[in-house]
C-alpha cells in the first residue's frame, strides 16, 4: 500500500506505533520502551474492559516475571494447578497436574479476570516509558516509500483526528486483525471452524482444595464447554460448538447458550444453583490466520496474526510470546538494519510454531480416539509428560518433548486405524461440522 505522503505531515513522531493494548501489544510496547525506543500505543477502548480468555498457562509465568508484573497478577488471580477433562463417553474424570509435566519448574498458573489482567499489562507499559493513549481508534495506515515507515491516522472518542509517523508499525489489534483485513492477508482456516458463547456465573459448584482453581473441560455431542473459576467467586462458562448449529438456532443467544449447557449434564450439575450475572456474548469465525506475519516496517502479533481455538488456553501465552519476539525483531530492524532479514525470519518461525503445535491437538480434540487418549493417559515413553508440557505451553524452550510427542501421535494414528470404522465416521462428521457458513446473526 505505498503512498507518496511525506512524514512531515504527521502530528507526532515515534519509533514504534502499536495498535492495540491487549497482552500482545502491551508486552511489545513494554519491551521496546525498555530498550530505549519511543513507543506509542493506541487502544480503541478504555481499560478496564471486558475480554474473554481468562485461563493462563504455566509458560506465562516466566513472561510475567520478565515484565515485572507477576506479584500484581498473583494478587488478582486464582491459582491453577491443573486441568480436568470430563467426557459423557467415559465413566470417570481425568485430572492432569502441571507439576507432572516434563519440566517440573512450572507447576502452576492463574485464572484471571481479563479486565484486571490486561489493565495490569497496559499500565506497566506506561510505567516503563511507552506513551499509552486509550479511546483512540486507528482508522487508516499509509505505508511510505523507501522504507520510511508508516503514517497512522487515528480518531479519538471525542472526534479529534491525529496522525503519527512511525518508523515501525505493530498490529496487535486482536481479532479485529486491522492490517490482516486491509492487506487482504486474513484467511479462514479450512482445517477448523467453531463458534463460542460465554458468560459469567456466581454460585457454581467448584472442586475442593487445591483443585478449586482447575480449569474443567467438558465434552458434549456438539463440541466442548469450559469452566474457569475466578478469584472473586465468579466462574467463566463457555460453549464452543459448530457454526452451522449457531446459524440454525431458533432462540436468542442467551436461550441457545443455556440449552447447550443443558445438553451437558455434568456441566448442568455444576451450575444447578448458579446465577447468570453477565450478558451472554457470542463470537464466530473462530479459526483464521494471516498469510504472512510481517512486511516492510510492520509485523502482526497474537490474534492479529492467527487464532485457532481456546481449548488449551493458549491465547494469552501465544500473544505475550509474540510480543517478546516481535520486540526483539523490531529492535534489530531499527538498530541493525543489515540484520533485519534474519531477525524477521526468526520472528516468523516463532509465530508459526505455536499455532502449529497446538493445532494438531485442537483439530482432533473432539475425535473419539483423542478423547480416549486424554481420558486414559499413559506415561510410557514419557508421552504423558510431553503432552502435559504442551498443555503447560512449554513449547519454545529446550525441554526435549518432541520425540515423545512423535510417539504419542503415532499411538493416536495406530489407535485410529485399529478402530477404522469409528475413525472414518468421526472424520466424516467433522468435515460436515467445520464447513463454512455465513457469520451467524448476533455474532461479534
Amino acid at each position: 500500500m505505498p503512498h507518496e505522503t511525506l512524514p512531515q505531515s504527521a502530528d507526532h513522531q515515534c519509533d514504534v506505533l502499536v495498535i492495540g493494548g491487549g497482552p500482545a501489544g502491551s508486552t511489545a510496547a513494554t519491551r521496546l520502551a525498555e530498550m530505549g525506543h519511543r513507543v506509542t500505543l493506541l487502544e480503541k477502548a478504555h481499560h478496564p474492559r471486558f475480554h474473554i480468555g481468562e485461563s493462563l498457562l504455566p509458560a506465562n509465568m516466566p513472561l510475567l516475571d520478565q515484565l515485572g508484573v507477576r506479584s500484581e497478577v498473583e494478587a488478582i488471580g486464582m491459582q491453577k494447578w491443573g486441568a480436568e477433562f470430563i467426557s459423557p463417553w467415559h465413566d470417570h474424570r481425568q485430572t492432569f497436574e502441571f507439576a507432572d509435566a516434563w519440566d517440573k519448574s512450572m507447576p502452576s498458573a492463574f485464572q484471571v479476570r481479563r479486565s484486571e489482567f490486561d489493565e495490569i499489562l497496559i499500565r506497566n507499559a506506561g510505567r516503563k516509558g511507552a506513551e499509552v493513549i486509550e479511546g483512540c481508534r486507528v482508522r487508516e495506515v499509509e505505508f511510505l516509500p523507501d522504507h520510511a515507515g508508516a503514517l497512522v491516522h487515528a480518531e479519538h472518542d471525542d472526534g479529534r483526528s491525529e496522525t503519527w509517523h512511525c518508523r515501525f508499525l505493530v498490529d496487535a489489534s486482536g481479532r479485529d486483525t486491522f492490517l490482516g483485513n486491509r492487506l487482504k492477508a486474513k484467511q479462514r482456516n479450512p482445517k477448523h471452524n467453531s463458534s463460542a458463547l460465554y458468560a459469567h456465573f456466581t454460585g457454581a459448584q467448584r472442586n475442593c482444595g487445591k483443585k478449586e482453581g482447575h480449569i474443567s473441560i467438558f465434552w458434549f455431542e456438539h463440541g466442548w464447554l469450559w469452566f474457569i473459576p475466578l478469584a472473586d467467586g465468579t466462574t467463566s462458562i463457555g460453549v464452543v460448538t459448530w457454526p452451522h448449529r449457531m446459524k440454525m438456532r431458533k432462540t436468542s443467544v442467551k436461550e441457545f447458550f443455556l440449552e447447550q449447557i443443558a445438553l451437558c449434564p455434568a456441566m448442568a450439575m455444576r451450575l444447578k444453583d448458579a446465577q447468570l450475572v453477565s450478558e451472554v456474548e457470542a463470537t464466530g469465525n473462530f479459526s483464521y490466520s494471516c498469510d504472512h506475519s510481517h512486511g516492510d516496517r510492520y509485523l502482526l502479533l497474537g490474534d492479529a496474526y492467527a487464532f485457532v481455538d481456546p481449548v488449551f488456553s493458549s491465547g494469552v501465552m501465544l500473544a505475550m510470546k509474540s510480543g517478546f519476539e516481535g520486540a526483539d525483531a523490531i529492535d534489530t530492524c531499527l538498530r541493525q538494519p543489515q540484520k533485519s532479514a534474519a531477525a524477521l525470519k526468526r520472528f516468523d518461525k516463532v509465530m508459526k510454531h505455536g499455532p502449529k503445535e497446538f493445532s494438531w491437538f485442537i483439530y482432533r480434540v473432539t475425535n473419539p480416539t483423542m478423547r480416549d487418549l486424554f481420558m486414559g493417559p499413559s506415561n510410557r515413553f514419557r508421552v504423558q509428560e510431553a503432552l502435559l508440557s504442551v498443555l503447560a505451553g512449554d513449547i519454545y524452550g529446550k525441554t526435549p518433548i518432541w520425540g515423545s510427542l512423535r510417539i504419542l501421535k503415532a499411538i493416536y494414528y495406530l489407535a485410529s486405524l485399529a478402530n477404522l470404522k469409528r475413525t472414518l465416521l468421526a472424520w466424516k462428521n467433522r468435515k460436515f461440522n467445520i464447513r463454512y457458513v455465513e457469520e451467524p446473526e448476533g455474532m461479534a
